[in-house]
């Protein structure tokens, strides 16, 4: 059973916090909740009309036809009868933010933990929320759903009785992480590392740590931020937190509060790992793969534990997270094919660590780890040679098939060594696009390979996954 939102306002209400004027009908009575997508709108709901590439005015109509009870909009649509009623704001994005600062407003009692970074956001928030679901009531985004309309609908949606709010942020520009700040108004910030991703929009590793620590510079005297010690722009960002300093890393010469270590990684890629610190210490194993994750796993430790948590049942916890859609997803196919589906997006420090955990991957006699790759987006300058770094890793690690899809594909090709050296035995194969995936393989395939599928989400190599899952291989 669904608990309803803290705060379901009226329609005037949501008028006069947005700014807006009713056009129409005042129905007086309090929405069921807030939603984009008029595909999935609830009897009751308020649709929210944003631009981008759609938009969300040519839907208010069918909105409307699937139960809402007003929508949010800067005109009133062409269609859209006149004893509807609608609230009118110069901009359908900016009042959503407005609508979620003042829902954040009523959660009086509710602790807010904000995570951001270059890689691993959305894994670190399912760990944090696991692990404070053991003694305080959850809610965290949806999927990642981390951006300026996200956030607000992940606070518009917090059930009453919500004592921790786990929020991941986006970035993609100076000011989006502070942006989200002001409306989420976090006590908690967690940054996950600093690394390349959006270098193109950010000005490389350098200044996306200027723009992560737009998340602790927001943090009150009061407030803890929790970072990762092994990460060279920590020093930076500790630096730029008036709060209260927690540290999780794998190097114990970097003196971390919470030490975490990996032990072992089992033949389904879930680690387990072993905490070490203060307030106790242990092992645990994560249903989340990849060696990876131990270190997401040390930052959720640190928030709990900091929240007072118990340890056991921190530990707990972790074993708990469950991993979104598309992010190492490991699954088996009929005919015995092992797909490592993680193409939700892609950037070099995730893209590495998905080679190393298909590295790990144990295969039988006669089958083959196979890589589908394509182009990790927006890294500008950085893009040609952190692609070609892929190729010489995929090549270090012992890959057997490497599959580039486009022209990022063609740059991965571009790092595989020629001559004598590791590597050679790698056969590379080239894919004009993620359609084109299925005619390369084809025929090509056994029972027993593992083929992992990863690029940024617009190369649509989720695509790649589904069919694999499908196929029929023989011997």
């Amino acid at each position: 059973m669904t608990t309803a939102a803290a705060w379901l306002p009226t329609v005037v209400e949501i008028a006069l916090t947005a700014g807006g004027a009713l056009d129409g009908p005042d129905p007086d009575i309090a929405v069921t909740g807030f939603t984009i997508d008029s595909r999935t709108v609830a009897r009751g709901e308020c649709f929210v009309a944003l631009r981008d590439q759609r938009d969300g005015h040519e839907f208010v109509a069918d909105a409307f036809a699937r139960g809402a009870l007003t929508a949010l909009v800067s005109y009133r649509p062409a269609g859209v009868r006149a004893d509807l009623p609608l609230i009118v704001v110069d901009d359908p994005l900016t009042a959503l933010g407005d609508l979620g600062a003042a829902a954040r407003d009523r959660l009086t009692d509710a602790q807010v933990v904000g995570v951001t970074g270059s890689a691993g956001k959305t894994s670190a928030k399912e760990l944090i929320a696991a692990a404070m679901a053991r003694r305080y009531h959850v809610h965290a985004n949806e999927k990642s759903f981390n951006n300026e309309f996200g956030v607000p609908l992940t606070l518009l949606a917090a059930p009453a009785g919500t004592e921790v709010m786990v929020v991941e942020m986006g970035e993609r520009k100076v000011g989006d992480i502070a942006y989200l700040s002001r409306i989420a108004r976090p006590h908690v910030g967690v940054v996950t590392n600093v690394g390349l991703a959006h270098a193109e929009f950010l000005g490389g590793a350098a200044g996306a740590a200027r723009v992560l620590a737009e998340l602790v510079e927001s943090l009150p005297p009061s407030g803890l931020a929790v970072l990762d010690a092994d990460d060279a722009y920590t020093k930076e960002l500790r630096a730029r937190t008036v709060a209260s300093v927690l540290t999780a890393g794998t190097r114990s010469d970097r003196r971390p509060d919470i030490l975490v270590s990996m032990v072992t990684v089992d033949d389904g890629l879930r680690p387990t790992l072993r905490i070490e610190c203060d307030w106790g210490s242990g092992e645990t194993q994560l249903a989340l793969l990849g060696e990876h994750q131990v270190h997401n796993a040390g930052l959720a430790a640190a928030v709990a534990l900091a929240a007072e948590v118990p340890f056991v049942d921190v530990l707990a916890g972790l074993a708990e997270a469950r991993g979104a859609p598309w992010r190492m997803q490991l699954d088996r196919s009929a005919s015995g094919l092992v797909v490592v589906n993680d193409a939700y997006n892609a950037s070099p420090e995730p893209m590495a660590a998905a080679l190393q955990a298909l590295a790990r991957l144990r295969v039988p006699g006669g089958a083959r780890r196979i890589a589908v790759l394509g182009e990790m987006r927006e890294l500008g300058a950085a893009a040609p040679e952190e692609h070609a770094r892929v190729g010489l890793r995929a090549a270090q690690l012992g890959i057997d098939v490497l599959v580039t899809v486009g022209e990022g594909g063609r740059m991965i090709a571009a790092g595989v060594p020629q001559g004598d050296g590791p590597g050679l035995g790698m056969e590379v194969l080239a894919a004009g696009d993620a359609d084109m995936v299925v005619g390369v393989l084809e025929g090509r395939l056994r029972p027993g390979d593992a083929v992992l599928v990863k690029a940024s989400r617009s190369v649509g190599l989720e695509r790649v996954a589904v069919w694999l899952l499908e196929l029929e291989v023989t011997e």
